[in-house]
């Protein structure tokens, strides 16, 4: 994969910099606000990384099929959308904040382009099989802790979506400083940037 122009690898702020302002950054919904219950265990990434991670990703996105694995707020998925990727799917394993995502969706006016999935990602991820050459958008931003505590877990999921995604997909992983990306498969082709305290890295197929 060439490599990436480093446009806007700025630094985050501090893990105990507030989320605020919630918002799709660009793209057709540029602005909207998105539902966000302030739920700590949602972690949502905040929105001068989320613009980073989008201008890495460029025009791709658009037809592509986005899905976002550790969903949250749906943040990913949703700008994924705003952006011009033909649908998305979200899993979020907790109820509350899966029917957040839809009734956001509702309000974007953009609910027949969603699919939200109330389960487990890598018992889904484990069961997914892609349609046709349709490029997939894959977002994987976990609580950082799964990087630890479910190391093995993460890798293998990982390892599965790369291989498996149509030529022309992309994937975005979201960590710490304790995940080391060099572990990843085809390590070498994974453009890493910092945006502390994330640290994430894009695959392109």
């Amino acid at each position: 994969m060439a490599k990436r122009k480093n446009r806007n690898e700025i630094a985050a702020g501090g893990s105990d910099e507030p989320v605020v302002g919630l918002r799709i950054i660009g793209g057709t919904l540029r602005g909207r606000k998105l539902q966000y219950s302030g739920d700590i265990r949602t972690r949502p990434m905040k929105d001068r990384v989320r613009e980073s991670v989008f201008n890495l990703l460029g025009p791709q996105v658009a037809g592509s099929h986005a899905i976002d694995l550790f969903a949250g707020t749906g943040a990913l998925g949703l700008e994924a959308i705003s952006r011009g990727a033909a649908k998305a799917t979200f899993i979020e394993r907790h109820l509350p904040t899966a029917n957040l995502i839809k009734a956001g969706a509702a309000q974007f006016g953009v609910a027949e382009k969603i699919s939200v999935v109330f389960g487990d990602a890598f018992l889904w991820s484990a069961k997914f099989s892609a349609e046709g050459e349709q490029p997939l958008t894959v977002f994987c931003s976990p609580p950082y802790d799964f990087y630890v505590e479910r190391r093995q877990e993460m890798l293998d999921m990982i390892a599965r979506w790369v291989e498996l995604s149509p030529t022309g997909s992309q994937m975005v992983v979201e960590a710490d400083e304790r995940f080391e990306f060099a572990s990843l498969v085809h390590a070498e082709r994974w453009d890493v940037r910092n945006y502390p305290p994330a640290v994430i890295g894009i695959f392109e197929k």
